[in-house]
């Protein structure tokens, strides 16, 4: 017994095993015992071979398997659910041998496991054993006794999916035929388990009371006994009839058992339900075994009749009927009256308890069981039972559930009629009871149901019309007795009498309840046509038929088929059935008599209910003698005053109806209507009734009662064929004709929609009458309804015109209803050309911008869904008729002059595209619609080639700016138009709104892929639409600043889909190429700007290029169009093609006299020709250029005049301006390799250029010339062209270069050239000063400043503008320097870019020398003033304070570290430009500053809060993610482009990186911030609020920091500072910089730790070694380093380089100062020189003046004594 590690006893190999003696035991015994561990107790789950360890055994079964048993003995639910679900997919995968070895232990663990109380489980383990099933199928036999008890209880389980999953499982195992021989085989089985759980199991034995809960333990063992109750049930039900026998005799002890009854009244509804049931199978299956046990069967059944709950009701009734039914001498083992009657009467007076549904239809088989002498005496019997029912149905439950209600009411019939059979004699008892059923039961039920709104939707109306039928029935067979025959005369008589009074009780009343007599006209109509189809369905699960009674007497269940409409409307008329004279006479009288009593009523009390009583009467009972009694209750006065009629009917009309009719204080009419058409019933011919109709058409009725006669009409066929000649007749079209006129002029001119409600009735009229059809007839004429459309028509044009909004609005509304109706109902409206102008008239409504239209969203929507409602209705007929639509074609027409004659905004254009997409997908989705009615359509739409050439050359031609500036385009005549601006435009051109619309058509059709009957040509007419649109879109792009009302054109043409990606992938690229090149060719300009753009896009090949012209050839003679799309296509030719085109122009310079330089076909055409080809720079024109140069200098000497030079170009013709213009930009050209020139040619070069630029500049009056500013742009682009030509200038170069050229350049031309160009520029940025990047001026400026680019700060300094100071002006510069200052300072606020970046370039040259001035000056600053502060240079400070009042304005409602987004060359953008560039040049102004000098300047910008305006600034202009573009990263490394990592690029004409421009800037300003001004960077981070504190760390941390501690490690690294005496080295890794410090015996080393977020972070100062100085001292001196590199503004070495002079003077011998304990000042560098006269110690000035300020006093901070 003892532990694993104890010494064996000798001889023992093996260890003990409990395992072991279970085998023996089996071996001595045969079997194997079924325990585990001590007990056999059921509740065991069995074997375990883990557990239990017999050898032999534990082979048989896969660890796996074993594993997966073990975790089935667990107690924790998910893990037997995991297991169990485990299990059975193992026994789904495994072999079948594997799992064959499961089987002997399957059974014991599925008996416990199935009957689990976690019903998961229980599913999980069904499911399982189907697998086991399906793998193992007849291996399972041998083991089905042992499982089948459980696996019948889990087929029965109270969780629905687990006993399905049980039922699927025994399926599986056997078929349906052999299921009942299964269940034979394991009978005694089964009966011995279930008779187990029925009589000996408790909770407590099925469950562990020591485990589990007794909540959990009841709960299962109820559940458990409820499953093998109906197991019991399911065994009755299956097993064959001839098991019934032997079944008895098992069940006996079962049955003797008093325990088994006892379950009838157990605790849970669901364990009594079950026993019920069980009972029910019992009677059924082995009746003699229950009628043995009557004693006890019928008392556990028969008196449990009141118990209410709805799981154990049906079973109960159920069981209560087989019980009555199998043991015929029931009520002798119970008193009835005592105790079952009672209890019975108790649950029919509370209505069922709710479960009506359930008990009611059980009564009559319950009292048809019911023997004589139970129910006796028969009179009292009946009584109290149809009272209790009566009583019940009272109830509010009952009352409230119609379904209840109608189950009572049912149930109380059935037993009525049972009863009255059982006593249909003569004797006086049955008349008794007979009168009591009548007269007591149900007269007052009737009576009740007329009076209870909730119960006159039962069946109790039906139900009283089956019995009168059955009873006429009875008394009209001549078959029967006579004397039954006159029973049933007599109780119909009493019937009849009853039902009058009660209905006269309910008429004859002057207040009337309505419903009530909505309930009495009811009544009289399901009595004289039962079979209506008002009747409800009836809700019987058993149909009960009295063997006595007639079938025919009961068939009320089939439904007539009725015709339109005549159906359940009330105020039907009905035919009458061929009623019975038994039925007829009393009906007719009844009527009459309430008919007579409602018109009294009506005419003496003006009651309104009898009126409608009388009206829902006639509507059932139309006839002559109705209307005959109803006239003779009028007065003898009335007689004589009116005219006589022979109809009756008429009479009444006459004097009745229509004085109804006119009352104009009703609001209900339709009953009246219901009474008119009674009238038109009872009349004899067609023309009586057109008359009446016509007659009441023609007086003042109100239109609501004509629309009620026509809806009334349209609901009945019936109803129709009485009107249908007045329909269609003069009268009502008239009438309605004249309604239509007037109704769209009052609601046109009415103001206030007042009369809305009164419009309405006529227009639904209106609509009613259009669009309703008859039999594919239309209600009216169709003369009218043309007529009708007519004014319909005519009021929406007017509606179209109306300008006043609201006005329209209802009339326009009730109009598209009626159309919308009109169109989509009325077959072939639209063949009528008064339907197709209504159409087009919506349409257009449609088409228009609200606007223009005034019409709301919803009115809009109403029309587009009318109109399209129309066209579908329109293309279906076209198809049938195979006709010509004029919709189509005016639809198109208005359409096209729309786009070319109207001017259209935004709106205007999507409303009119929009609505022309939405006709034309109609048309594309229509299957109906040919592709010639397409092609009609589209050219009915198209503008012709005039057209769109009218339209192209209205086009502002502002356009050529741009390709003439970039040398795309050559031009030497006059352009008009150019110069006119866009900037206010408000309407677009009627080219881009026709363009775009017809391209959205365009892709329409290619997306569907329309087939044409000629395809190619209607291909090609897209195509040209395509080309249209492209050359419009080429418009745009090259206008230099679109107006925004075109790049929201742009926009909305991106949201349409129409862009050139998308036209050129829908279209075949050749046709649209061809076309564009063929019209480039022909025209020219914008035509070959388009051709390029569409090459360039679509990456066109240069053999597809050269196919569109095959030779060269082809181009000359040159005109303007070959020109320009030979300059355009020079970028795509092959190479051998531009080689060519060179060789042939250069051949044809040569050739050319002076009459024809100027010549499109000549040198001007030719030498556009060659700089197109050259500036490629690709092809190789070795000898060419030189020799073209020639011919050039060869016109200079013969042609003196034609060359531009040193003029003004006021009376310059554009001939010759194009002419120099292309000289020049071959000059250009050739200075890209111009090695081979001679020193004649290079002085014609720089002479040229210098002279040309003199003419530029004293022409600048005419700069608004197109050509003269290309000229002036041209020649500066000249300039830069020497200047980088000559910077780039190498050694190897110099020696092939003319001798004395490059000084000629240095000393002559570069100083001729700034000394032109810098004054040019003051004059126009003076003469412009509001010239925003818009103006024309701008593109001059880019050039001229890039020319300036390449001014030398000697020429800067030497200088000859005009002398410029400011008075009060402060300043240590000299006068020139001054000069030049103010005179560019104040451009850096110019409204352009290129002149910013100009100046901040020719300054930022200067900025570094600046500082020396004041320098000089700087001894004269004292150490008497308080604390000393010094401007950086004034012109610059000015300009800053300037834009820091306008900045502040822009970016001050913007949160501090949001990021501001600025629109490239707004005017904020050259706002914050220009703030940033002068910040750049204070920045290096200040690094170019010595310490001192900083000092002094960083107070001056402390005392100005300049910098922390332009911090809060900077966190406004730079982005959350600063990341480089092209650079993704998210979180920063080592290789992540920032724009703190890379350059900022100030490139005047570089406009790629204009949006990054900006905040690329910001952050380089940051970045020189930190870097330069760490001090002041620091203090203002620390004052900040704890939200932009948060803000500044995180972006420099993450973003800054690290670039920053880089470069400072670096600079310490790579610096070349010598220090006498320190020591000064940097760690990259560890960001640490050592400084060792040694004179003398001493030696000191310094750590400087730069923090995570340097530089706002302090930086920590640690002690390395240390020899010979005091602990103090050492302190003094680190916290000096300290505080000399948190304050000073500088780099770590310069905050070294101040620690050691300290530290030097400090040996000197020169005293600390007492205030701030250093030797020299943290701020200003001074030493201690202001001396106590009575302690003799020296302080610095600036600290005591801080002493002095703070403490308020004027003592010595170390005596105390006054200082003076």
């Amino acid at each position: 017994m003892g532990g694993k590690n104890k010494q064996r006893t000798k001889g023992n190999v093996r260890p003990s095993s409990s395992g072991r003696a279970a085998e023996l035991l089996a071996k001595e015994r045969g079997t194997v015992p079924g325990f585990v561990g001590f007990g056999t107790s059921p509740s065991d789950l069995g074997y375990v071979p883990a557990v239990q360890g017999a050898e032999e055994i534990d082979s048989l079964v896969d660890a796996d398997f074993r594993m997966v048993l073990r975790k089935l003995s667990k107690r924790d639910v998910i893990t037997k659910l995991k297991a169990m679900q485990e299990f059975g997919t193992m026994c789904k995968e495994r072999e079948t041998e594997t799992v064959k070895g499961v089987l002997p232990y399957w059974s014991r663990i599925y008996c416990k496991i199935s009957i689990d109380h976690d019903r998961r489980v229980r599913e999980a383990t069904q499911q399982a054993f189907e697998q086991l099933i399906l793998k193992v199928k007849k291996n399972l036999a041998p083991h089905l006794k042992s499982l089948m008890g459980h696996w019948l209880i889990a087929q029965c389980d109270t969780y629905s999916p687990a006993a399905s999953a049980a039922k699927v499982a025994f399926e599986k195992a056997f078929p349906p035929s052999k299921q009942p021989e299964a269940l034979v085989y394991c009978k005694d089985e089964i009966l011995n388990v279930l008779q187990d759980h029925f009589l000996k199991e408790t909770p407590d034995t099925l469950s562990d009371p020591q485990t589990v809960p007794e909540e959990e333990r009841e709960a299962k063992f109820f559940r458990i006994l409820t499953c093998s109750l109906l197991a019991l049930k399911k065994l009755l039900c299956v097993l064959p009839s001839s098991e019934n026998c032997l079944l008895e005799e098992k069940l006996t002890p079962l049955l003797s058992q008093s325990k088994f009854w006892k379950y009838g009244k157990h605790n849970t509804p669901q364990v009594r339900s079950a026993f019920f049931e069980l009972i029910s199978a019992l009677c059924q299956y082995v009746p003699e075994s229950v009628r043995a046990e009557a004693s006890r069967a019928c008392p556990a059944v028969l008196l449990s009749i009141d118990d209410s709950d709805a799981i154990v009701c049906p079973a109960l009734w159920e069981a209560v009927l087989h019980v009555l039914a199998t043991i015929e001498d029931c009520w002798i083992h119970v008193n009835a009256k005592k105790r079952v009657l009672p209890k019975l009467w108790i649950v029919l007076r509370e209505g069922g308890r709710g479960l009506a549904t359930v008990i009611y239809p059980n009564l009559l088989p319950f009292i048809s069981k019911v023997p004589h002498d139970v129910t006796e005496p028969k009179l009292d019997f009946s009584r109290t039972f149809f009272t209790s029912i009566i009583q019940g149905m009272l109830t509010e439950r009952a009352t409230a559930s119609r379904s209840e209600c109608s189950a009572i009411l049912s149930a109380f019939m059935e037993c009525l009629r049972f009863t009255i059979l059982q006593n249909r004699g003569e004797e006086e008892e049955e008349i008794k009871i007979q009168e009591m059923l009548i007269n007591d039961q149900l007269i007052p039920l009737i009576d009740m149901v007329i009076k209870e709104p909730r119960l006159q939707n039962g069946p109790l109306f039906y139900e009283v019309a089956d019995l009168l039928s059955s009873w006429e029935t009875r008394t009209e067979s001549s078959s029967g007795e006579e004397e039954t025959a006159l029973t049933f005369q007599r109780m119909l008589s009493n019937l009849w009498d009853g039902l009058s009074k009660v209905c006269v009780v309910h008429v004859d009343v002057v207040e009337a309840d309505e419903k009530a007599l909505a309930a009495v006209s009811c009544l009289l109509q399901i009595l004289q046509n039962p079979e209506s189809k008002m009747k409800p369905n009836k809700r019987k699960s058993v149909k009960i038929r009295f063997s006595e009674e007639d079938e025919a007497g009961n068939n009320t269940e089939n439904e007539k088929d009725v015709d339109l409409g005549s159906s359940n409307e009330p105020g039907t008329i009905f035919h009458p059935q061929h009623l019975s004279p038994l039925r007829k006479e009393p009906l007719e009288d009844l009527v009459c008599t309430l008919a007579e009593l409602s018109i009294v009523y009506t005419n003496d009390q003006r009651s309104d209910q009898h009126l409608k009583f009388l009206s829902a009467l006639l509507s059932g009972f139309a006839s002559s003698k109705v209307f005959q009694v109803l006239l003779e209750s009028r007065s003898n006065i009335q007689e004589a005053i009116k005219p006589q009629y022979e109809n009756p009917s008429l009479q009444f009309l006459y004097e009745n109806v229509i004085g109804w009719l006119k009352e104009d204080w009703r609001k209900e009419t339709d009953f009246l209507v219901d009474i008119l058409y009674s009238v038109l019933h009872c009349c004899s011919s067609t023309t009586q009734r057109e008359n009446i109709l016509s007659d009441l058409t023609k007086m003042d009725l109100r239109w609501k009662i004509l629309l009620q006669i026509i809806q009334k009409a349209c609901s009945s066929s019936e109803k129709y064929s009485l009107v249908s000649s007045w329909l269609k007749g003069s009268v009502l079209g008239e009438k309605l004709v004249t309604l239509a006129d007037d109704l769209c002029d009052t609601s046109l001119k009415t103001t206030v929609a007042s009369a809305e409600s009164f419009h309405s009735e006529k227009w639904a009229l209106l609509s009613l009458v259009l669009s309703q059809l008859i039999k594919n007839e239309s209600l009216i004429g169709e003369v009218y309804i043309k007529r009708i459309i007519d004014k319909l028509q005519a009021a929406l044009s007017k509606a179209k015109d109306l300008s006043e909004a609201g006005n329209t609005e209802t009339s326009v509304s009730f109009i598209c209803d009626i159309a919308s109706n009109f169109f989509s109902s009325v077959k072939g409206c639209l063949l009528m050309p008064s339907s197709e102008d209504l159409l087009f008239t919506i349409f257009q409504l449609c088409a228009k911008s609200q606007n223009t239209t005034y019409l709301s969203d919803f009115l809009v929507n109403k029309l587009k869904h009318t109109w399209l409602c129309g066209l579908m209705s329109l293309l279906h007929q076209l198809d049938d008729t195979h006709k010509e639509s004029t919709f189509l074609q005016r639809s198109a027409f208005w359409v096209k002059n729309q786009l070319q004659s109207s001017v259209m905004d935004i709106k205007s254009l999507q409303v009119l595209i929009s609505a022309v997409s939405d006709l034309l997908t109609a048309l594309l989705e229509a299957d109906e619609v040919s592709a010639y009615i397409l092609k009609d359509y589209m050219e009915c739409l198209s503008p012709s080639k005039s057209e769109w050439e009218k339209m192209r050359e209205s086009l502002s031609t502002e356009w050529l700016k741009k390709p003439l500036l970039e040398g795309r385009l050559s031009m030497n005549c006059q352009i008009s138009g150019i110069d006119l601006w866009l900037c206010i435009m408000d309407k677009l051109p009627s080219h881009l709104c026709a363009a775009a619309l017809l391209s959205r058509v365009t892709l329409l059709i290619l997306e569907k892929g329309v087939g044409f009957e000629n395809q190619d040509l209607e291909r090609s007419k897209l195509e040209s639409i395509i080309a249209e649109q492209l050359y419009a879109l080429q418009w745009i792009e090259e206008l230099v600043n679109p107006p925004c009302l075109l790049l929201e054109f742009l926009h909305e043409l991106q949201a349409m889909n129409i862009s050139l990606e998308k036209l050129g992938a829908l279209s075949i690229i050749p046709c649209p190429l061809q076309i564009l090149f063929n019209r480039s060719k022909e025209s020219g300009r914008l035509w070959a700007l388009t051709l390029a753009k569409l090459i360039n896009t679509k990456n066109i090949s240069p053999c597809e290029i050269k196919a569109l012209f095959n030779t060269t050839e082809r181009f000359f003679p040159l005109t303007e169009g070959a020109l320009h799309t030979l300059q355009n296509l020079s970028p795509f030719l092959l190479e051998e093609d531009k080689e060519e085109l060179v060789i042939q122009c250069t051949a044809k310079l040569m050739t050319c006299n002076k009459m024809e330089l100027f010549e499109t076909d000549g040198p001007f055409g030719y030498l556009a020709i060659l700089n197109s080809c050259l500036s490629g720079g690709n092809i190789d024109c070795g000898e060419l250029m030189p020799g073209i140069l020639k011919i050039i200098i060869s016109w200079r000497h013969d042609y003196e005049d034609i060359f531009l030079f040193s003029c003004n170009l006021k009376e310059a013709s554009s001939q010759l301006l194009g002419f120099n213009i292309e000289m020049i930009r071959f000059l250009s050209l050739l200075l890209k390799n111009p090695s081979s020139l001679l020193d004649s040619e290079w002085d014609f070069v720089m002479c040229s250029m210098l002279a040309w630029l003199e003419t530029a500049s004293e022409s600048q009056a005419v700069f608004s010339v197109a050509l003269v500013q290309v000229f002036a742009c041209v020649s500066c682009e000249l300039t830069t062209a020497l200047s980088v030509f000559f910077q780039a200038v190498t050694p190897e170069m110099i020696e092939k270069l003319p001798a004395n050229l490059i000084s000629e350049w240095q000393e002559f031309f570069s100083e001729g050239i700034h000394s032109l160009l810098l004054p040019l520029m003051v004059k126009i940025t003076r003469k412009e000063k509001n010239t925003s990047e818009t103006s024309f001026q701008n593109s001059v400026l880019k050039s001229l400043g890039e020319a300036l680019m390449f001014v030398s700060k000697d020429q800067l300094l030497n200088h000859k503008l005009p002398a410029k100071f400011v008075a009060s002006q402060k300043t240590n510069l000299p006068d020139k320097v001054q000069t030049l200052l103010n005179t560019l300072s104040p451009l850096l606020l110019f409204r352009a870019r290129p002149v910013q970046i100009t100046v901040y370039h020719m300054l930022n040259k200067l900025m570094s020398d600046l500082p020396e001035f004041d320098n000089k000056d700087l001894k004269s600053y004292g150490d008497e003033e308080e604390e000393l502060s010094l401007s950086p240079p004034a012109a610059l400070m000015t300009v800053l304070a300037t834009q820091e009042d306008l900045l502040e304005n822009i970016l001050e409602c913007i949160p501090v570290g949001e990021f501001a987004v600025v629109q490239p060359l707004s005017e904020e953008f050259c706002l914050v430009l220009g703030y940033l560039l002068t910040w750049k040049l204070i920045l290096t102004f200040f690094k170019a500053a010595s310490s001192q000098l900083r000092a002094l300047y960083s107070q001056y910008l402390r005392r100005t809060k300049s910098l922390n305006k332009l911090l809060y600034h900077l966190f406004r202009l730079m982005p959350e993610n600063p990341a480089f573009p092209g650079s993704t990263a998210e979180f920063p490394n080592k290789d992540t482009k920032t724009y703190f990592t890379e350059e900022v690029n100030l490139d005047i004409k570089d406009k790629s990186t204009l949006s990054s421009q900006i905040p690329h800037l910001a952050c380089s300003v940051y970045s020189m911030t930190l870097k330069d001004l760490p001090a002041m960077v620091r203090l203002w981070w620390n004052s900040c609020e704890k939200r932009v504190f948060s803000i500044v760390d995180k972006f420099t941390s993450k973003y800054v920091s690290n670039v920053l501690s880089s470069q400072e490690i670096s600079s310490v690294q790579t610096s070349t500072q010598l220090f006498n005496g320190m020591m000064v080295k940097a760690r990259s890794a560890t960001r640490e910089v050592i400084a060792t410090y040694s004179v003398d015996d001493i030696f000191i080393e310094l750590i400087i730790q730069l923090p995570p977020n340097y530089p706002l972070g302090s930086i920590t100062v640690e002690s390395g070694k240390r020899v010979g100085v005091a602990v103090q001292q050492w302190r003094n001196w680190m916290l000096q380093l300290s505080t000399y590199l948190t304050h000073q503004n500088g780099s770590i070495m310069e905050g070294l380089a101040l620690w050691k002079n300290n530290v030097d003077k400090r040996f000197e011998g020169v005293e600390d100062c007492m205030i701030c304990f250093s030797v020299i000042h943290g701020s200003n560098y001074s030493l201690p020189k202001k001396a106590c006269r009575t302690c003799k110690k020296k302080f610095h000035s600036a600290c005591l003046y801080k002493w002095f300020t703070s403490s308020n006093k004027s003592t010595c901070p170390l005596c105390r004594e006054t200082f003076f």
